[in-house]
């Protein structure tokens, strides 16, 4: 069964874009992006930004993302899985990136949770956007730690975007 992924969130403000790859089963199941408790994609980005966004209700992390130009979706619109884990990804359909330009116009950046987003990463940056690969928020990254993470993940708000594809 094909499952499909969540509406994109922003408005015509952002100048940046974080793209996941596909909500997980529990993001699906809340149709909240990063609903999985264990996700540290909350406790990042408020990081970045300077505000507890973990602490808050749903809608209001949102408010206070977009608030700050930031804008979430994922690469792909629908796909096939078993679990929440990437490597069971198959049969996926990518978001229309066309649209990026009419829903985005101020969009300038564009940072990839993840590098199986990250390989969307060189079709992103040859259409002229600044880009960045974070590590993971998920949970099943548990290579580096919070505060290892945190460190690109303060790149976010950098609006120097004289660097294309930074490979984290």
């Amino acid at each position: 069964m094909k499952l499909a992924g969540l509406a994109p969130v922003g408005n015509e403000a952002a100048h940046t874009l974080i793209l996941g790859s596909f909500p997980g089963v529990a993001s699906l199941a809340a149709t909240q992006y990063y609903a999985h408790p264990r996700n540290q994609f909350w406790r990042l980005v408020g990081a970045a930004v300077g505000e507890p966004l973990h602490e808050l209700a749903y809608d209001d992390r949102l408010a206070r993302l977009v608030a700050h130009g930031i804008g979430l979706w994922d690469v792909l619109a629908a796909c096939e899985r078993k679990g929440s884990l990437d490597s069971a990804i198959r049969n996926a359909s990518p978001n229309d990136f066309a649209a990026f330009r009419s829903r985005f116009p101020r969009l300038r950046r564009v940072c990839f949770n993840g590098k199986t987003s990250g390989r969307f990463a060189p079709v992103i940056g040859a259409a002229g956007y600044a880009t960045l690969l974070l590590p993971s928020s998920s949970a099943a990254n548990a290579i580096l730690s919070f505060d290892q993470k945190l460190r690109f993940w303060r790149d976010i708000l950098t609006h120097d975007d004289s660097d294309q594809a930074r490979v984290r």
